[in-house]
């Protein structure tokens, strides 16, 4: 799976907008200003995602394409290898359970703004 396809299967999420705030070549996706993807511009190969943190242990012992995501808390966090053994449905997957868990956070306000948008 490439950047691209990822792009605009985030963006087209309810709410997501993409930025740049690390960096010039760490693409992170947000909903409502949270954070749910985030590509490495330079590096290409793996995508970091927001996971439970029980699927994110099932996760990495049934996939060797999926770990702790460098740089993040590796209890929430899995890096996702674009290269290797995980297909473009699981990531989409994975993609929509990250934005899941963002939403599960919010607060009784954001989710209210969150649901008044079209």
């Amino acid at each position: 799976m490439d950047i691209e396809t990822i792009r605009d299967y985030c963006i087209k999420k309810k709410a997501t907008t993409e930025e740049f705030p690390f960096d010039n070549v760490t693409l992170v996706f947000k909903v409502m200003g949270k954070m749910y993807a985030c590509v490495g511009l330079d590096n290409p190969e793996w995508i970091c995602l927001k996971c439970d943190p029980e699927y994110a242990l099932e996760l990495r012992e049934y996939h060797a394409g999926i770990e702790g995501a460098y740089h993040f808390n590796k209890k929430h966090w899995n890096q996702v290898s674009l290269k290797g053994d995980i297909d473009a449905p699981l990531i989409m997957k994975l993609i929509d359970h990250s934005y899941e868990e963002v939403l599960k956070k919010f607060t009784r306000k954001l989710k209210k703004e969150y649901d008044e948008l079209c």
